[in-house]
């Protein structure tokens, strides 16, 4: 069986660390690298209901896209639900790594399979990292045209059956052509400017600011929200399969407790 070292390898293989922002906290956040892994479970979040399923099915490494924790922690007590999950996740000896920015950026991270899943070609960075590579062709989000252009409510329907869902928010007009997409998973508004720049004629992302909404409103650019859990969800199923594929006999699963915590009524 690989060590957790091993997988960690192999993680920031796909994600390397590289590509994460400079805010973010990436890479193994708690555990021992010496450690067997035979059961894995990816996850958006670390949640009371994913870490209770991951004691409960004695899973030896979490691979969770959000960090946690987060931000440098002072004390590690059960006072607080981040204090609550380390001290239970620690004492059954589960290991946590979140690859998060560097998944998003990554060549085959979610903003590049949500813009393939969203039927869009000659798919490239939207704000390449030149200094990184000397190319630009890595960077943070993506973007790319549409095979034939659309009206913004016919794609916005078509992105939704492929993320599996029934609703999305939609700021501009119903009948406006799109060709050009910006693509942004999770709350990604600061991509607004930059899809106006390079000619974009609509973002894709999952959740935005009211005050975002409006720019796009007078820029007289669409913008579409899926929700931030369903345009990174999905990338973590992908990100086990991916796994499984790669670490024969080790269990892999994306978490099944997990849900988004949104709900419409």
């Amino acid at each position: 069986m690989p060590h957790v070292g091993e997988i960690v390898a192999l993680l920031e293989e796909l994600a390397p660390p590289v590509l994460a922002e400079d805010w973010d906290n990436v890479g193994l956040l708690v555990g021992d690298r010496t450690r067997q892994v035979e059961r894995l479970m990816t996850c958006l979040t670390v949640t009371p209901s994913s870490a209770a399923e991951a004691i409960d099915e004695q899973v030896d490494l979490i691979v969770s896209h959000h960090p946690l924790p987060f931000r440098p922690l002072k004390r590690l007590t059960t006072d607080t639900p981040t204090g609550r999950m380390l001290w239970d996740l620690i004492g059954a000896r589960i290991a946590i790594y979140s690859p998060h920015t560097a998944f998003d950026s990554a060549g085959g991270g979610i903003n590049r399979l949500l813009a393939d899943g969203s039927g869009l070609l000659d798919v490239v960075p939207l704000v390449p990292k030149t200094d990184a590579d000397g190319s630009g062709a890595i960077g943070t989000g993506r973007m790319g045209r549409l095979p034939t252009a659309m009206y913004l409510d016919e794609f916005a329907r078509s992105v939704r059956r492929f993320l599996g869902i029934a609703h999305s928010q939609v700021v501009g007009d119903a009948s406006r052509r799109v060709e050009r997409v910006a693509i942004g998973c999770g709350s990604a508004g600061e991509f607004l400017e930059p899809a106006r720049a390079a000619g974009c004629d609509c973002l894709l992302t999952g959740e935005a600011r009211f005050h975002t909404c409006l720019e796009a409103e007078a820029l007289e650019m669409g913008l579409i929200l899926v929700g931030h859990y369903a345009s990174e969800r999905f990338g973590v199923e992908r990100l086990a399969e991916v796994l499984a594929g790669r670490l024969p006999g080790v269990q892999v699963w994306a978490s099944r407790k997990e849900a988004d915590p949104l709900r419409l009524v």
